[in-house]
């Protein structure tokens, strides 16, 4: 044989997996890849996925927003006082809250509540929430009380007193959360014991619900207004 004979033997064999070709093999799958393609897109705009899109769309404005409930977004959420209490472990401290709230619709409704957590915002929550399902009726009158009036709850000391319209609060920080939630706007109020934000809600509250108004009072004792009057 001559020396161009074995020459084109030797190259035959190496030119043979060229011819199978990795890159036909390459080319041909973006040509099945691009019709799959299509089919998805086509199927994600069909009639049908169009529909359930404009189903959802439509349903998420009816939802009610978190939060809203029977007492609606109107509520005046107030908190009056977070507390942190350290615990010494091995290997550190572990932190805790405590958190008073007071709710209110500013219309003659409230109630207060005390939430534990181990963050501030899980102690509100759960002191929102136990307000919310404390609360209870009080007598407003012309946005001022009917009355003046004395309670005490434990060491706390409160004097409310009714006052002419445009005076305001005249009231510290923890009265008058629970003045303003109830719709109160004129009123004179005196702390005279404890500090203690607890106790002085407390109090508040004791007082609020303790007064009467005049019809209430003659209503009790069998007696109208009218009779009052001619007397």
């Amino acid at each position: 044989m001559s020396t161009e004979e074995i020459q084109d033997k030797k190259a035959a064999p190496a030119e043979a997996p060229a011819v199978e070709s990795p890159s036909n093999g390459s080319a041909q799958a973006p040509q099945n890849a691009a019709p799959r393609a299509a089919r998805r897109d086509a199927g994600s705009a069909g009639p049908r996925n169009a529909q359930r899109s404009g189903r959802r769309e439509a349903a998420s404005p009816r939802r009610a927003p978190e939060g809203a409930g029977e007492d609606g977004p109107q509520l005046v959420e107030k908190v009056v006082y977070v507390n942190r209490c350290a615990k010494v472990v091995k290997g550190g401290r572990r932190f805790s809250f405590s958190a008073l709230v007071v709710v209110g619709d500013r219309n003659g409704k409230v109630g207060h509540g005390f939430g534990k957590a181990n963050e501030v915002s899980d102690a509100i929550r759960k002191g929102t929430d136990a307000a919310k399902r404390a609360m209870k009726n009080v007598v407003v009158v012309n946005d001022t009380l009917p009355h003046e009036v004395y309670s005490e709850f434990g060491g706390a000391k409160i004097v409310l007193k009714p006052a002419a319209p445009g005076t305001g609060l005249v009231a510290g920080e923890k009265v008058r959360a629970v003045l303003e939630a109830a719709g109160v706007n004129n009123v004179i109020a005196k702390s005279l014991g404890s500090s203690n934000a607890a106790n002085v809600v407390k109090a508040t509250m004791q007082a609020m619900l303790t007064m009467r108004t005049a019809d209430q009072v003659l209503s009790a004792r069998g007696k109208k207004k009218k009779e009052k009057e001619s007397v």
